[in-house]
Formats: structure tokens, sequence, C-alpha cells
């Protein structure tokens, strides 16, 4: 399986504690309208760490229903145990899943060795397409390119890693060690364009939640030999993409979402509502790109 274009890493939307079924579905049907790749359920965007498992295979589950098959569904089933990983993961191929987005282990800090076992262990559970999910930032542990390169070559069904380190260089360099086949997707907005032309295929969007149709043209102007357009849209919606991590992912987004009437605001502890002049700036940035009037 290829992994090109665009990925929204969905939202799991709340309402008094519970999942918001109504919003959940009406999220991912915009989603398929707009033509976008696939659907990223419980990945760092959908809470995944404050999700019971029930909930977990729950949204998973909805998401497989709600795609019919249309777009590709790259379930998040990473965790910092070796063997929830493999649950989720076993579970999410059950379900349907296309493949399945597996994060470093957080908070264990564990070495590239144990990187490497863990994910070695998880890829022969399973005959799902794995994408590795490095993101030091929240894992405290970066999936060394070494270690990336040595699991693509060991483990055939481990076709894809999520860059989300903010590193350019890096990501020219996972490009000239890894074979061509190998996917290199984008894991934040902002450096989507300039991963695209290091190498890239695509991007899994935290922004896609609220303009998919757009970052499906940025990523689709890129790969058709239009660069002017893409840089069009990627500077339309710099600051867009800025706003929705000025605070941890996914409060400015939920907040943004609540605004434009898709989805209340609600997170889960230890996560809590976005101040408010962070408020100011993601109402700014929505009203910079038109999706909300001008205030005075």
């Amino acid at each position: 399986m290829k992994f090109f274009g665009t990925y929204t890493a969905l939202i799991t939307p709340f309402r008094n504690g519970t999942l918001d079924t109504a919003a959940y579905r009406q999220l991912i049907e915009t989603q398929i309208a707009s033509g976008i790749a696939g659907i990223v359920p419980v990945g760092t965007t959908g809470e995944s760490p404050t999700l019971t498992t029930e909930e977990h295979t729950e949204v998973v589950r909805l998401a497989v229903e709600l795609a019919r098959g249309t777009v590709q569904v790259i379930a998040g089933t990473g965790s910092n145990s070796t063997a929830e990983a493999v649950h989720l993961t076993q579970e999410a191929e059950k379900l349907g899943a296309d493949a399945a987005l597996l994060v470093a282990p957080y908070y264990n800090k564990p070495s590239q060795e144990g990187l490497y076992r863990h994910y070695q262990k998880i890829a022969h559970s399973t005959s799902l397409p794995l994408i590795l999910y490095s993101i030091p930032g929240r894992c405290g542990v970066e999936i060394q390119a070494e270690t990336v390169v040595r699991l693509a070559s060991d483990c055939p069904n481990i076709v894809a890693l999520k860059e989300a380190g903010g590193d350019v260089e890096r990501m020219s360099r996972l490009r000239t060690m890894l074979p061509s086949h190998f996917s290199l997707l984008s894991g934040d907005d902002s450096l989507t364009l300039p991963f695209l032309a290091v190498g890239a295929r695509g991007v899994i969007s935290v922004a896609s939640n609220i303009i998919p149709q757009e970052i499906s043209q940025l990523v689709k102007a890129w790969h058709d030999g239009q660069p002017d357009i893409a840089l069009r849209f990627h500077l339309k919606y710099y600051t867009f993409f800025k706003s929705l991590f000025v605070e941890s992912n996914p409060v400015p987004l939920k907040y943004a979402l609540s605004l434009l009437g898709k989805s209340s605001a609600e997170v889960r502890l230890p996560l809590c509502e976005l101040s408010v002049p962070s408020k100011e700036i993601v109402r700014r940035a929505l009203e910079q790109i038109e999706l909300l009037p001008l205030t005075q």
C-alpha cells in the first residue's frame, strides 16, 4: 500500500465527557467529500492517551464504517507499552483499518535498540502496513534515521514514517537513506511544503480538520509540478497553521472547530481549555483566512 497525499489527523469530539458520535460522523463525512486520501483516528490529535481501550476501538470502528472503503483509514495504535500497541494494532486490523500509525513509546525513553525491538514485535504481530511516527517533542525520544532504515529493511510491512521533529535537514537525510518505495509524510502543517521539496509524499495534517480541500490542493499542486500554487497555499495559511499549535494540540484546534460550529471545544484532562490570549490568536487566524467575520 502506498501513502501519498493528504491524511487528516482527526480529533475525537467529546460532549459532556463522552464521545460525540454525531460530530464525529459529520467531521468524517466532510473529510471524505473534500477529496483527501485518508483519515487518521486516535492519533495525537485524537487524544489517544486519555481514551479507554473500549473508546479507542469504537472510534476506529466508526471511522472504518463511515469511510466505507472510499478513503484509507490509518488507525493510531501506538503506546509506550509494546503489549498494548500489539493489542490495539491487532484490533484495528480486525476492524478493517487499512494501516496503523505507531507513535514512538513516550515516557519510557527506550534506547534505539529498544525502539527497534518494540516496532519489530508489532510488525511481526500483524499483516497491516505500519507507519512509524517520530515526534520527539512529545515522546522524549527520536526514532533515529539508522533505526528507521533498519526497520524498513527487516520488517516488510513497515512502509512509511510520519516525521514531526521539525527538521528539514533530517527529512533530506532520511530520503537519501531509505528506498524510494518507503513513504515519508510530514507531521507538521507549516513544514509540509519544505518537506515535499526534499522528498516527502504527503502530510498527516491537523489543519485539514478545518481546511481539508486546501491542504489537499497544496500537496496536489506540488506533485503536479505547480510549486508556485503550492507556495501560494502555504503562505496564505501559514499563520493559521502556527495558531493551531499556540498551545498543546488539539486544544487550539478544538477551540477553532467550536467557533465554526463543528464540534465542542471539550478536551480531557490533563488538557484543559485554551487561555484567553491563545483564543484571540486562533480567532484572528480564522478571520485572516476568512472563515470568521472580522471583529473590531
